[in-house]
């Protein structure tokens, strides 16, 4: 299936759903690509004071008549997806490497300030197709600069002596606090492809107030004049393209003065340039910590929410929240303690957080990179072959000044590898909700080495379809991120495409990470890569 067949098929889709009243609320609004209808009142009108309660969201208890999956991997992080199901779901974390931190402040410049600091604070972390590069950006020395760093593996990161400030790698100066980079593929100028979102302190009256200071480059290194100021901001706000509804969305730091403390407001807007002018009546409430956030023992502090970035991974939004748990004793030396934690949005408002374990936890051993204050980069992840990247700061403190140290790290999980769907020695299944699509071939990411895995199709009476039932599936075994399923008289599922189906997976001794229709037998999934990755020649797979 080519671009122009894809886009056909994908608003045909959309125009079945408009078309549709048993699907059409009295407040019906934007209709996404998974069928969610969001409310005509948009974004949400929510009270600060209740951003601490746990809430659900509301495309998971009020799931669509059926859900177009034609975008991307379809993955297994919540119940959205699932109608019944017999299997175990179990929730994995990534890996640090093992060489501790990968980027470290050893150049001079990079000891500035307060103290020493090469680590992102949400910046960004990118592949390049263009030139086919890792490229890092990340604070240099405390509030001091921004610096610029390549790879060739992601692992290994070289510092280049660039002429904005000659004979280093800073690539932009002046006070900062968070700064966010982002290589923007959807930009139409290629003298605009990345764009740079800096805190910036001011005080033109003698009271300092913030804002981001807004640049584009063609090549992320030479950023130019600013181009945009945007209204007030707290430190440590943030900003990420929601490409599925073409927006940029704005996570605006405020410090509640309810018991949710450290939150978010919420802006979105078609241009981030243009609508980084806000007034404050155009923010809305969006996000904290809640009581779910689970209290550490040595501080008996209630988690609050110091930073959120997002960014497109397939067929869902993933938010890095970074968790605030309080503050050791000064006599310690140990950084703030912040870890970072994983939601999913499918919406991009509204994330369920279903494991509340730090993703990219602080290490509890002195000295070691990651003692405390452990922040994302603000590009999420990037994928590298079977392997996501993510990309962390942490510091490791001192006596003399705890916040000391920053470096960067890295974690890596399965590809997919958030969620997995599990069976044992006695055979399980899970069904699908039901499902449409376009593509023609049917791929899961799965682990089986000891086991296998086989599928059937069911109709709308959720009766075997001919020539798809169980006992017609080619089992398969083994562990593979792209595994090709098919039944003896077909590997091909375009007779069923545009029709409402579901999928029954059976598993024994098998992990069920996720599945996709792809459009061809090369596995595509038309869906979001984060950061990019090496064989990406933009932010899709496809």
């Amino acid at each position: 299936m080519n671009r122009r067949e894809f886009l056909a098929a994908s608003a045909g889709a959309a125009a079945i759903l408009q078309r549709s009243p048993s699907l059409r609320a009295a407040d019906e609004g934007e209709l996404l690509y998974n069928g969610i209808r969001l409310p005509a009142v948009w974004p949400p009108k929510l009270n600060n004071s209740t951003l601490h309660v746990p809430s659900t969201p509301p495309y998971l208890t009020q799931p669509p008549a059926f859900i177009p999956i034609d975008v991307g991997r379809q993955l297994f992080v919540d119940d959205f997806l699932i109608e019944n199901s017999t299997l175990t779901r179990a929730f994995h974390l990534p890996e640090y490497h093992s060489a501790g931190s990968v980027l470290k402040p050893d150049q001079a410049w990079e000891k500035q300030g307060d103290y020493p600091m090469a680590a992102p604070y949400s910046d960004g972390v990118w592949y390049d197709p263009k030139d086919r590069l890792f490229k890092m950006w990340y604070m240099g020395g405390y509030r001091a600069c921004t610096c610029y760093a390549v790879s060739q593996d992601g692992i290994k990161w070289e510092k280049p002596r660039l002429d904005v400030q000659k004979g280093t790698n800073v690539v932009s100066t002046g006070d900062r606090d968070s700064a966010i980079v982002w290589l923007d593929h959807e930009e139409a100028d290629p003298k605009r492809r990345f764009k740079l979102f800096r805190a910036h302190r001011e005080a033109p009256d003698g009271k300092v107030a913030w804002f981001f200071q807004i640049h584009v480059s063609e090549d992320g290194i030479h950023w130019g004049d600013v181009v945009a100021r945007s209204g007030a901001i707290y430190p440590r706000s943030s900003i990420f393209r929601n490409p599925f509804r073409k927006v940029w969305e704005y996570g605006i730091r405020k410090d509640s003065i309810t018991q949710v403390g450290r939150c978010r407001r919420y802006l979105e807007c078609a241009d981030a340039i243009k609508g980084a002018d806000w007034a404050a009546a155009e923010r809305n409430w969006w996000i904290g910590a809640d009581t779910q956030d689970v209290k550490r023992d040595d501080t008996k502090f209630q988690p609050q929410l110091t930073n959120l970035d997002g960014v497109a991974y397939e067929s869902v939004i993933l938010g890095l929240f970074s968790i605030w748990r309080g503050t050791a004793p000064a006599e310690t030396g140990r950084p703030e303690l912040n870890d970072v934690c994983l939601g999913f949005s499918r919406d991009g408002f509204r994330f369920a957080r279903p494991d509340r374990r730090p993703f990219l936890p602080m290490s509890e051993t002195k000295g070691d990179w990651n003692w405390g204050n452990v922040q994302s980069a603000g590009s999420g992840c990037l994928v590298v072959g079977d392997k996501l990247h993510f990309y962390c700061s942490g510091r490791s403190g001192t006596p003399e000044n705890r916040e000391a140290g920053g470096s960067t790290g890295l974690a890596t999980l399965r590809r997919d590898g958030f969620a997995s769907l599990e069976a044992g020695d006695m055979e399980g299944s899970i069904t699908t909700r039901p499902l449409k699509f376009s593509g023609k071939r049917l791929f899961v990411n799965m682990n089986a080495k000891e086991g296998e895995l086989r599928v059937e199709v069911l109709n709308e009476e959720q009766k075997p379809t001919p020539y798809f039932a169980k006992i017609d599936c080619i089992p398969v075994s083994g562990d593979s991120t792209k595994q090709a399923l098919g039944w003896k008289a077909t590997h091909d599922l375009t007779s069923l495409a545009g029709k409402t189906v579901r999928f029954r997976f059976h598993l024994k001794n098998a992990k069920l990470f996720s599945f996709w229709v792809s459009p061809d037998a090369a596995g595509t999934s038309r869906g979001y890569v984060a950061a990019g990755g090496p064989g990406y020649e933009n932010h899709r797979d496809g």
